[in-house]
């Protein structure tokens, strides 16, 4: 995309360095390398059970690697997970809880955890809300919200504090066509000086909002490319796409 900038891994404000994983004996995360700059949109692309979920996890501090370090704007998330978390807005897999609260609640919690108080968490909430669309229901008990209310009232605790860095997983899941078009431009407008990573099972999702494409199968990156470089003249990625993991899968030949 045009918004694409070029950057020093200096100045890369999320960074993977040979991140390992293993549950019951086997690895979700198989040496995951990443970096990403300011003004970077990438999607994480992969089957499921690829390990898109547990790399996100990892680089959030929500799990600790068996190997490996991420960081945060420089902030090692497993030696000083704070520190890199205040920098940083995630959106889980699947996200759900605090269904007692109404999602003006939800959200005041989320503010007051991230140091947010007074008339600062009461104009974070009013911006955050209206970015995600929420106002209707924000006087609603979450347990009481349909998934796509939910989804937003998430996604906007995300955006709460205006962090420099946003771990999205499966942002648009349980969204209507149209509220889908609205989080995919918000993250077109906001992108501009921070460094998003966005995990989508949707391809045209990435065609559209992504400057960047790296697909992991069996816990390791198989591919890490600029979506230009990989989309067909329809500007599709699903040749690609489809190309790489059968590749990558395909069994070796016998020795010569």
């Amino acid at each position: 995309m045009a918004r694409r900038k070029e950057f020093d891994d200096a100045v890369a404000v999320i960074e993977a360095s040979a991140l390992v994983k293993t549950f019951a004996g086997r690895p979700a995360v198989d040496g995951v390398s990443l970096a990403v700059g300011p003004g970077e949109v990438v999607g994480f692309l992969g089957l499921n059970g690829a390990g898109k979920s547990t790399t996100m996890r990892l680089l959030v501090g929500a799990l600790l690697p068996d190997r490996g370090t991420a960081r945060i704007c420089g902030h090692d998330m497993a030696a000083d997970r704070r520190a890199g978390q205040a920098c940083l807005g995630y959106l889980p897999e699947a996200a759900a809880g605090f269904g007692h609260l109404t999602a003006r609640e939800f959200l005041a919690f989320c503010g007051e955890s991230r140091g947010l108080w007074g008339d600062r968490l009461g104009a974070a909430i009013a911006r955050a809300a209206d970015a995600a669309r929420l106002g209707p229901a924000l006087d609603e008990a979450m347990r009481s919200l349909s998934k796509g209310w939910r989804q937003r009232a998430w996604f906007a605790q995300a955006i709460l504090h205006d962090p420099p860095v946003l771990i999205l997983d499966e942002p648009t899941d349980g969204l209507d066509p149209m509220q889908k078009d609205h989080v995919r431009d918000l993250i077109r407008d906001i992108a501009e000086d921070k460094a998003i990573v966005i995990s989508t099972h949707v391809l045209e999702e990435a065609e559209e909002v992504c400057d960047r494409a790296v697909i992991i199968a069996d816990g390791r990156i198989i591919a890490d490319a600029p979506c230009a470089e990989l989309t067909d003249a329809g500007g599709r990625l699903a040749g690609a796409f489809r190309r790489i993991v059968e590749r990558d899968a395909a069994p070796e030949g016998p020795p010569p």
